[in-house]
């Protein structure tokens, strides 16, 4: 069973590099480019370009060049009528050789604010309109597990000659300012106190299966109907909000609009070395009792599943598909609600099914704690 992306949530998993690829129905203040990769021991540069097509030699309305030389550096610049133009160079090196790392550019009126494992590091202010920009550019020393491409409109039509790899087209969702959380931040010397967040070896290469491929034509845009165009969950509800940016843990609050039937939700994150244990908490609001409880326990190597109502604990669930939560590796939960069950995947594949045993509507509240570092949470 694969995970269907509901509509504005499109990853893409283990792209090879170099890599073009449309952000179909262009750019916007208010969308989010989220890259997880790991940078190569032998590595001279690479780059980050958003682009005004998809054929060399087009116009660069941001490119992003970190370079490991006698002087590591980052260079940001745009490329125009077939010239560079003025370098912005900043002279400090926020990736590291043979480490993961997470990069953020969110897109806002003034330029790309660039965020790099969970820390602001520049803001590269816009020289071209915006509208042009219409694709993605990665290529160098550097290998990618998820690019994601947040809060884009669609048009019914993406993966027919547009869209993602794969067939998985456009994304819906509004433009809305991204929401930072400034408590918390990264372990390790960056704000929280695990150690040793993205350390340089033995991270293993991604996410297992690439499970988002060859879905067909596409998503349908809004009134079409479900999955005439080849995406079979074209009637589930769009990932509207902008992600939570870097929450801090323990983190808590409300589920905008509380659980409704088929609502999908996302947490990506990372199990720091050392990490014991971790919970995902789906409370109930006036009851304080817990609907269903996700608690993945890394030195056991075990994911239990629960519920707390009435102040008691019910019967464990412990059987999965796989195990996605081991130290050093990042993960990404997708959590949809059905009628009678949560519908829970992993890195794109199901992972396991928890049957309800309280009414989903209740639930209007949710809790991340323990050794755990969340990269942002979606609604």
């Amino acid at each position: 069973m694969t995970f269907l992306a509901p509509p504005g949530y499109q990853p893409i998993y283990n792209p090879s590099i170099p890599y073009v690829g449309p952000i179909t129905g262009g750019l916007r203040a208010g969308m989010s480019v989220y890259i997880q990769g790991k940078i190569h021991h032998h590595i001279n540069r690479f780059n980050v370009n958003l682009q005004c097509g998809e054929f060399d030699g087009c116009d660069i309305a941001f490119h992003l060049n970190p370079r490991f030389d006698l002087w590591d550096k980052v260079i940001f610049n745009t490329f125009q009528n077939g010239s560079w133009e003025g370098e912005e160079k900043v002279k400090h090196m926020p990736f590291h050789k043979g480490e993961h790392f997470e990069l953020i550019i969110v897109v806002n009126t003034e330029g790309y604010q660039v965020t790099v494992n969970g820390k602001d590091f520049y803001l590269f202010q816009h020289r071209m309109p915006l509208e042009r920009v219409c694709a993605l550019e990665i290529g160098g020393d550097v290998s990618i597990d998820t690019i994601n491409i947040i809060g884009g409109m669609q048009g019914g039509m993406g993966g027919m000659g547009g869209g993602y790899p794969g067939g998985m087209g456009g994304g819906m969702g509004v433009s809305a300012q991204t929401i930072y959380h400034a408590s918390g931040g990264y372990p390790g010397g960056m704000g929280g106190g695990m150690g040793g967040m993205y350390p340089g070896s033995g991270i293993g290469g991604g996410y297992p299966g690439a499970g988002m491929g060859g879905m067909g034509g596409g998503f349908p845009g809004p009134g079409m109907g479900g999955g005439e165009m080849g995406y079979p969950g074209g009637n589930l509800p769009v990932m509207g909000l902008q992600p939570i940016f870097n929450p801090g843990i323990p983190y808590s609050d409300m589920i905008p609009g509380g659980m409704t039937f088929q609502r999908t939700i996302i947490i990506r994150g990372m199990v720091p070395y050392g990490a014991d244990r971790f919970c995902i908490n789906f409370v109930a609001g006036g009851s304080r009792d817990i609907a269903f409880h996700l608690n993945p326990r890394i030195r056991e190597g075990i994911v239990i599943r629960n519920s707390l109502i009435g102040g008691c604990w019910g019967d464990e669930e412990r059987d999965i598909d796989f195990n996605p939560f081991l130290e050093g590796q990042f993960f990404e939960i997708s959590i949809r609600c059905g009628q009678d069950k949560f519908k829970v995947f992993a890195n794109g594949q199901h992972l396991f099914t928890f049957y309800h045993r309280l009414e989903f509507a209740q639930i209007s509240m949710l809790e991340v704690e323990g050794d755990v570092q969340i990269s942002y949470i979606h609604y």
